[in-house]
């Protein structure tokens, strides 16, 4: 008796039998080349029985990519803010920090030791050129200057009747001779005792004002003893330090603004730019000299010097349109003819509470202030004139920050 056949193994059976006889027709021999007809197809209908050949298989991809970009939707430009800003001339500010000093300062000094018998100034005194600051006590050497100058009355006196006494012819010419030689060494002796004198004296050798007295009346001093200090305010110096890259800008007498930490500003010129850069920072000296009657600006105080150097043309920009190019300098992307973005590096002229002041700017730029951060060199973009309302509030943005 024969085993009864399972019902798997029965329809496999009959798969296996359909598979072979569909394989026999040979009609999957043209499943592919049908599929490559249909799309390569693009207005004649193929013939039946027609074959597609290798050439036109490898045109069918690029015909179908080519009707896809056609059949896809462009995308629309991006649209930016420009404005073609105003041009002016400004004045090239450099700001810089630095301090206040006296136009001179003097340490006063006694040549000679002694004991202070004169000390007729103090501490904030006015002084002109010449006035006595201190004298130390000199009895012996006023004494001998007192008999110097009476011996030139003397030698003097002798002169003249020995003149009188040639006139008349009762004087030979050789005794006249030897008064004129008494005359002068009298004189000189006279010179020599008021000079041993003048070491005594501490006279002040400019106009100025005296910071500091460290002596007392009646005390004794050293030779070479610091005695006063006298320091000139009138102009008080501003020094600041500027660097190399801006020293082509300046040239002496050139305006400054100085504004004190006591928020005092003050308005002076420059007088001196050093020509030797220091070796630790490779800045250059600057001394700006302020007019100080009154003595009202002190010496030794903080400040912040403001420069005026040589105009130039420039614009007012907002501080939001300054972006970084490509190569991570600073400036702004502007809009060519041809509406494409373009980028000019900037050359910052001033930084004012109204906006940056921006040199290096081409005179038809259309400097893009919105939306210059979404775009890139080289984009085609639908540049918008920026209203006024609009470039008030960047401005206003700007004083701000």
């Amino acid at each position: 008796m024969m085993p009864k056949i399972r019902f798997h193994k029965l329809a496999a059976i009959v798969v296996l039998i359909g598979f072979a006889a569909w394989m026999g027709t040979g009609a999957f021999s043209s499943v592919g080349s049908a599929a490559v007809e249909g799309a390569a197809k693009t207005g004649d209908q193929a013939k039946p029985g027609d074959q597609a050949t290798p050439g036109d298989q490898a045109k069918a991809p690029d015909a179908a990519k080519a009707k896809a970009a056609e059949a896809e939707p462009k995308a629309p430009l991006r649209t930016v803010a420009v404005v073609t800003p105003p041009r002016k001339t400004y004045a090239r500010a450099i700001r810089i920090s630095g301090l206040t000093e006296a136009d001179k300062r003097a340490v006063l000094a006694t040549r000679v030791a002694g004991v202070i018998e004169k000390l007729p100034v103090k501490q904030g005194d006015h002084v002109k050129t010449g006035d006595l600051v201190l004298m130390l006590a000199a009895e012996e050497k006023i004494s001998m200057v007192d008999n110097a100058r009476q011996l030139v009355v003397q030698r003097q006196a002798e002169l003249d009747a020995s003149l009188r006494l040639m006139k008349s012819g009762n004087l030979p010419k050789l005794q006249l001779d030897t008064a004129r030689s008494n005359l002068t060494a009298a004189q000189s002796q006279l010179e020599t005792a008021q000079a041993e004198l003048d070491r005594n004296l501490v006279k002040a050798p400019f106009d100025g004002v005296i910071d500091r007295v460290p002596v007392e009346l009646g005390s004794s001093v050293m030779q070479g003893g610091e005695v006063a200090t006298i320091l000139k305010l009138d102009p008080v110096i501003a020094r600041g330090e500027i660097s190399e890259r801006d020293l082509g800008y300046l040239k002496l007498g050139d305006k400054a603004a100085v504004r004190l930490v006591s928020g005092q500003t003050v308005e002076g010129t420059v007088r001196y730019i050093s020509r030797d850069a220091s070796s630790a920072t490779r800045t250059f000296r600057v001394e700006i000299a302020v007019p100080n009657a009154d003595g009202s600006v002190p010496a030794g105080m903080t400040a912040e010097i403001a420069l005026s150097a040589q105009p130039a043309d420039a614009v007012m920009l907002p501080r939001s349109v300054v972006t970084l190019g490509d190569k991570g300098d600073l400036g702004i992307r502007a809009v060519d003819k041809d509406n494409k973005v373009v980028f000019f590096p900037i050359d910052l002229v001033d930084d004012s509470p109204k906006g940056l002041v921006l040199g290096g700017i081409p005179a038809d730029a259309r400097v893009i202030v919105a939306g210059q951060e979404l775009v890139k060199e080289g984009d085609v973009v639908k540049p918008v004139e920026a209203d006024q309302a609009t470039i008030q509030k960047l401005l206003g943005e700007a004083t701000t920050q």
